[in-house]
């Protein structure tokens, strides 16, 4: 079985900037992803620089990048996951 896109969502801002979350539910659940579930969630300039990125690539688990820096992430629940990114986005737009 394979994994199943649950959400997907793309913005572009009016300055070129990119916002894109893509969530797929997996078939097992895993050490990396107790949850079951894969994300993606990306803020990034026109140009293609990541300037907050949320992910749980395999071998790392829930963690995010914000310029450049990793560092853990403790997810809750998919609404808290986009609800902190959107706050991340934000706080960088201002």
């Amino acid at each position: 079985m394979r994994a199943t896109r649950r959400y997907r969502y793309k913005r572009t801002y009016p300055d070129g900037a990119v916002l894109e979350m893509v969530v797929w539910r997996l078939p097992q659940r895993s050490a990396d992803r107790p949850h079951g579930l894969k994300y993606r969630l990306h803020y990034g300039s026109a140009d293609g620089r990541v300037t907050i990125r949320y992910d749980n690539e395999t071998g790392k688990g829930d963690h995010k990048h914000v310029r450049g820096k990793e560092m853990k992430y403790s997810f809750v629940s998919v609404d808290k996951l986009v609800a902190d990114f959107f706050e991340d986005v934000k706080r960088w737009r201002k």
